[in-house]
């Protein structure tokens, strides 16, 4: 529980300094700076640190410094963060979208599932949508792992290798309900292709991940059961 400065007795001119300095630190050129005041925000939470945590999660560009901006938001209390990190995910900028997401996967708290919709993870920015992926497998109630998984399916064959294995990452995480969606109609051969190498890898976890493009196009030329 946090107790007011004034009730545990100490000076309240020394408390607001040190408050200041940490939300300034936030704000310095260098990262190790930045770091050590996200981890001081951490060590004695505060509610009163969550607007500036989150307001740095949206332009800090050092990934340990965001993996502890993360972490000192996951100090303070769900109620509080919660409503706020879902706020980001529907109006902030992409980092901040992406990173909320992020944090959202850490915490685990059930009040999160709704924010993943279709158009989250079909959302034209990649890192938000690979971010989407991760936090949806991680949120998703047991009842609605199969149409997540259709949903994600939606989204096989796109971008670059890296992108489309994160993609595959997330359906593997949903277990045996993907093998349906993965042998279901494809939008185009990519996809298809995409599909089978994702199934490969929920057949054999230590196989390769490649896309075959040529045998992608002969499951559509003689059809699926083939």
């Amino acid at each position: 529980m946090y107790l007011p400065p004034s009730f545990l007795g100490l000076d309240l001119h020394t408390v607001a300094r040190a408050w200041l300095d940490r939300m300034t630190s936030l704000q310095h050129t260098n990262p190790s700076a930045r770091l050590r005041a996200a981890l001081a925000i951490g060590t004695t939470p505060d509610p009163s640190y969550i607007g500036e945590l989150l307001e740095r999660c949206a332009v800090e560009p050092d990934f340990n410094v965001r993996e502890t901006l993360t972490w000192a938001l996951m100090r303070h209390p769900e109620s509080l963060t919660v409503p706020r990190l879902v706020e980001q995910v529907q109006s902030g900028n992409n980092q901040a979208r992406s990173q909320a997401l992020h944090t959202l996967s850490k915490i685990k708290g059930p009040n999160s599932w709704p924010v993943i919709t279709p158009d989250l993870l079909s959302d034209p920015d990649d890192e938000v949508a690979r971010s989407a992926w991760r936090a949806a497998v991680v949120l998703v109630p047991q009842a609605q792992r199969l149409p997540l998984a259709t949903m994600l399916s939606t989204q096989l064959g796109r971008g670059s290798r890296e992108m489309q294995l994160s993609l595959s990452r997330a359906l593997l995480a949903l277990g045996d309900v993907i093998e349906p969606v993965l042998r279901g109609p494809h939008r185009n051969v990519r996809a298809r292709a995409h599909a089978i190498a994702t199934e490969r890898l929920l057949r054999d976890p230590d196989a390769g991940f490649e896309l075959d493009i040529e045998m992608a196009k002969r499951v559509s030329a003689l059809g699926q059961d083939s």
